[in-house]
């Protein structure tokens, strides 16, 4: 073969991987927000967060924790639980279950991933920000 075959070839190689790689990063997605009903671990539908900036941000927020890897036993279920969805339903991507508790004094949020043990308590400006976007209204109105 001679090097101009071998150069196209490592070209359209590289092509198909980086877009192949990209393809369920930047396919749009939903946020699924379900709300704890009663004292009891049910939860039923709350929201549908379908603004792809909105959806960004939270995922932005989420993939700049630092995660402590543990496992909690917390003193009651999630406050609400959120899931990331894909728009196209052909897409299967790894659902993740995200599982959000209000803090006693009602000013942060904390969150686990129980499949993965993770857990982290948001400072005070991200439990506001993500509140917001995944639940509407501000955390510090339920004071």
């Amino acid at each position: 073969m001679s090097l101009k075959y071998i150069l196209t070839l490592i070209v359209v190689m590289t092509i198909l991987i980086t877009g192949c790689s990209n393809f369920i990063g930047n396919e749009e997605q939903n946020i699924k927000v379900q709300k704890r009903v009663d004292d009891v671990n049910n939860y039923e539908d709350f929201k549908v967060i379908t603004n792809n900036k909105k959806v960004q941000k939270v995922r932005e927020l989420l993939d700049n924790i630092d995660w402590e890897h543990t496992k909690v036993d917390m003193v009651r279920p999630a406050d609400y639980r959120f899931i990331f969805q894909f728009k196209n339903p052909d897409i299967n991507g790894k659902a993740v279950l995200y599982e959000l508790w209000i803090s006693p004094n009602k000013d942060k949020v904390e969150l686990t991933v129980n499949a993965e043990s993770k857990f982290f308590q948001l400072d005070k400006n991200r439990s506001e920000e993500l509140y917001e976007i995944l639940i509407g209204g501000k955390l510090s109105d339920l004071n």
